[in-house]
């Protein structure tokens, strides 16, 4: 929908993801690190599942480089019960890549984010933005519903070149000083306003005026 004035999403979206936004353990910072093992993370998870996971795992690897160093038994255990654990193997391989190349940081760059094992789009997407603020998409599963709701499209968010077409329109209109909230009340959004199961709850929801589908019924 090609009229969709997207233009309008920032200042709607931003005043509300202030107000509104969940306080989760990594958001406590832009830290990189934290930031990527939290999405690791959420890929499969619940968030209250995920939140103590996140906190046993900061305290015994705090660092990329004690990710990158610790031995796989270990980060196994640390993982057990959160289950799809080549996300995990993943995350080491790109800690191992990140300690050989960048010194053990992450670096600021999207496609170099993109290169590392494990990461896809919606993820470096992710952390170029929430980290570092770089004007870049985080479009995920939550944020594709969102849009397609929004715009009324019909398209199939399977589909790569429907992904790609929403990653466009979203970069088009991602405000240079907050790319990171921007990312992050797209997420929200979709995750506790224009929810999956059940009904979305259009009452609460700052998009609603735009929405086509809202507007339908």
């Amino acid at each position: 929908m090609e009229d969709f004035p997207y233009f309008q999403l920032p200042d709607r979206l931003l005043g509300w993801y202030r107000q509104n936004k969940r306080d989760l353990p990594w958001r406590a910072d832009q830290d990189p690190y934290h930031v990527w093992l939290s999405e690791i993370m959420l890929q499969q998870t619940r968030v209250e599942a995920v939140k103590p996971y996140f906190e046993c795992f900061m305290t015994a690897l705090p660092t990329i480089r004690d990710l990158a160093e610790a031995p796989e038994d270990v980060i196994l255990k640390l993982w057990e019960g959160l289950g799809y654990y080549n996300r995990v193997r993943n995350m080491q391989k790109a800690a191992r890549k990140l300690v050989a190349e960048y010194d053990g940081q992450m670096p600021a760059d999207f496609d170099a984010i993109l290169e590392l094992p494990g990461i896809g789009s919606y993820t470096a997407g992710a952390i170029a933005s929430i980290a570092f603020g770089l004007p870049y998409p985080a479009v995920d599963g939550n944020v594709l519903r969102v849009l397609s709701r929004i715009e009324k499209s019909c398209d199939d968010i399977l589909k790569q070149s429907v992904k790609r077409r929403f990653e466009q329109e979203i970069k088009a209109v991602i405000p240079a000083d907050r790319a990171g909230d921007f990312s992050q009340s797209l997420i929200e959004l979709g995750a506790i306003v224009c929810v999956p199961n059940g009904a979305p709850r259009c009452g609460e929801c700052p998009l609603a005026a735009l929405c086509q589908a809202h507007k339908e019924g």
